[in-house]
């Protein structure tokens, strides 16, 4: 599960691109890929347009069909993975998994992004584009996109499938 703020961005983008990539590694039918948001303030809204706008200028599903929604405690408990887009979703999602049974794995994001080796957790925040245009909504991407197969190579070891050579 991919976690944002609101769940209509940088989760849902996440969410997609982890989809897709997992899919072109023969894991699709391996894996479940979803996302939430640590706030309610979205709910039930659609994945944002202009996050929509980029996906689909880079090749990807435009993410017709989601519904913001809100982690929950009983979503921590039932994902092994949990990726967090800041470190403030990193805290939420640690907080919450402390009130439940359940040994999910909470990692940054970012930490799977080989460029990113090395750096503090403060440090691997992905950029908000909420306030922002165009632009900041392919920053967005492009990080998201740098550590998408770094988590496919997680989730293979995790399977215990091996890579294909």
């Amino acid at each position: 599960m991919t976690v944002c703020t609101g769940n209509i961005c940088r989760s849902p983008m996440a969410e997609i691109v982890l989809r897709d990539r997992l899919d072109a590694a023969g894991l699709g039918d391996s894996v479940v890929v979803d996302s939430s948001g640590v706030s309610d303030e979205e709910h039930g809204n659609p994945v944002d347009r202009r996050a929509r706008a980029v996906l689909a200028e880079h090749g990807y599903s435009t993410g017709v069909g989601h519904s913001a929604r809100q982690v929950t405690a009983d979503d921590v408990g039932s994902r092994d993975l949990l990726l967090a887009m800041t470190t403030r979703h990193a805290r939420g999602l640690r907080d919450l998994a402390g009130r439940v049974p359940g040994d999910a794995t909470i990692r940054m994001y970012r930490s799977f992004d080989p460029a990113a080796d090395g750096l503090p957790e403060n440090e691997l925040d992905i950029a908000d584009p909420w306030y922002g245009g165009p632009h900041d909504f392919e920053v967005c991407l492009a990080q998201i996109e740098a550590a998408a197969d770094g988590v496919v190579e997680f989730v293979r070891a995790r399977l215990g499938v091996p890579t294909d050579t």
